[in-house]
């Protein structure tokens, strides 16, 4: 249950529809992604924008590799690095519906409803476990375990959020009709 490195070898828009629907899991704990955004080098809004820096250094290849930051000092996120051809893109892991190992993800966010246990990248990060560790990890191996669905699910296109650069750009993937996304489309 595991996707290739070859998966994540093309654009970041690609990838992030691609992801709506795949399973997740980090040791065991994880669920269903229903939402996703892009960014690429090119975009005011992407880490790699302004260049290679210490930070973002993973998101400049290879491809394949958890890119795990720090926001507001508080949040991890979680994002997949993509787009061989174009270095310094990847994908940010904005919700989950938690499928698998709820309890230990309870543990970590503490007696949250479910539906807000994996909403919005940083509670998806503290409930699965991500933290600085995982920055470079490979994605295509333990503690990762990844699976796309066996059928095409339903995707909402809309603006992405929580961005003042580049927020008119529809590069967030939602699951249609999921109940679990960070912020409703």
């Amino acid at each position: 249950m595991t996707l290739a490195a070859g998966f994540f070898a093309r654009d970041a828009v690609s990838v992030a529809r691609g992801l709506i629907g795949a399973e997740l899991q980090v040791d065991g704990a994880g669920g269903r992604i229903v939402e996703t955004e892009a960014y690429d080098a090119g975009d005011p809004a992407s880490h790699s924008f302004g260049g290679m820096t210490p930070r973002n250094a993973v998101m400049f290849g290879p491809v394949g590799r958890a890119y795990v930051y720090r926001i507001y000092g508080l949040h991890w996120c979680l994002n997949f690095v993509c787009a061989a051809e174009q270095p310094g893109s990847a994908v940010l892991i904005r919700a989950i519906e938690p499928l698998y190992g709820r309890d230990v993800m309870q543990a970590r966010r503490g007696n949250v409803a479910d539906r807000l246990l994996c909403s919005g990248p940083g509670r998806l990060a503290k409930a699965l476990g991500i933290d600085a560790e995982l920055n470079g990890a490979p994605l295509d191996g333990p503690p990762f375990a990844m699976a796309l669905p066996a059928t095409a699910p339903g995707i909402v296109e809309a603006v992405r959020i929580g961005i003042s650069k580049g927020a008119t750009t529809p590069w967030r993937f939602c699951l249609a009709g999921s109940r679990y996304l960070s912020k409703p489309v």
